[in-house]
């Protein structure tokens, strides 16, 4: 057994009954990666060029997988206490890959992205891709910054790649997965970007980055994204703190702190999540969906 990170969660949302499996030992199998990044590969990308391939066993590696129930998560830490999730939620009834953002004082998780058969996202900029990948805070499943990256590179979408994006991405895909085509595969996987597509990122009323996909959590334009205050507490987490932030890169905060969007003491946004008039929305809606009279 390994011993279980600190930042490991115990429950994510009130329906949770059973616990989160702490398996790092996945993220040393190759069929685990090929079938992680395959929201990556889309639109004709050749699956050869992530190296050699055993159908066989890469099957009933997944089938293991799914069967097993036993709810496997991957977890980064980011600043102000919160961390990234990466859960396979392998449960019969709920089965998917969710990308998720906690905090210890939150009532519940929230979505950044989730793959369970309709795609939703993206969830985060390259440079809060990358912050989290090299941030090095332990208490996670791991620390090395290209296992961290590979993890989250499926929630990416961003239209505004800086040029050595293709390098990073492509040393990650060699150095960690011993790609056969780093180079071209990093190209053509940041050409695409998957399920989520090159999502435009600006900040927002709140001080609060967010961004203009038609599925995104983090598009306040959209029914379910995430209240005010959560955008601009996830935004602060991921956002580079002074000193850390790359050459020529410009804050992504407003004339804010990160500090000032911590959680509980957030002044960037006039919504609690309790309050906040598009999660009672969204809320209704989704209720009335369940009932016998749907609202359309």
């Amino acid at each position: 057994m390994h011993p279980r990170p600190s930042h490991h969660p115990v429950r994510l949302f009130a329906r949770d009954t059973r616990p989160f499996a702490h398996r790092p030992e996945l993220l040393r199998e190759k069929p685990f990666w090929r079938g992680h990044l395959s929201a990556c590969l889309r639109d004709g990308i050749p699956r050869s060029w992530l190296g050699p391939h055993d159908p066989i066993a890469h099957r009933a590696f997944w089938r293991r997988l799914w069967a097993a129930g036993d709810r496997p998560v991957f977890t980064v830490p980011v600043a102000d206490g919160l961390s990234l999730h990466v859960l396979y939620e392998n449960a019969e009834d709920d089965a998917g890959v969710h990308y998720l953002i906690t905090h210890p004082d939150w009532e519940h998780a929230e979505f950044l992205a989730r793959d369970d058969g309709h795609w939703r996202g993206p969830g985060l900029s390259w440079p809060e891709l990358i912050g989290a990948a090299d941030n090095g805070l332990p208490g996670g499943t791991t620390t090395d910054p290209d296992t961290r990256l590979l993890l989250l590179l499926p929630a990416l979408g961003d239209a505004d790649l800086p040029a050595d994006a293709g390098r990073r991405l492509a040393a990650c895909l060699r150095n960690r997965l011993g790609a056969a085509e780093p180079g071209r595969l990093a190209a053509a996987v940041l050409r695409r970007q998957g399920m989520a597509g090159r999502a435009r990122w600006s900040t927002g009323a709140a001080g609060a980055r967010v961004d203009d996909g038609r599925y995104s959590f983090r598009n306040p334009g959209n029914r379910d994204a995430l209240p005010d205050c959560r955008l601009a507490q996830v935004s602060a987490a991921l956002t580079p703190r002074q000193g850390a932030a790359p050459p020529g890169s410009t804050p992504f905060h407003g004339d804010r702190s990160p500090e000032d969007c911590r959680p509980g003491a957030c002044r960037a946004t006039p919504h609690a999540t309790a309050t906040c008039p598009r999660r009672a929305e969204y809320t209704t809606w989704l209720a009335a969906l369940t009932t016998d009279s749907p609202p359309f």
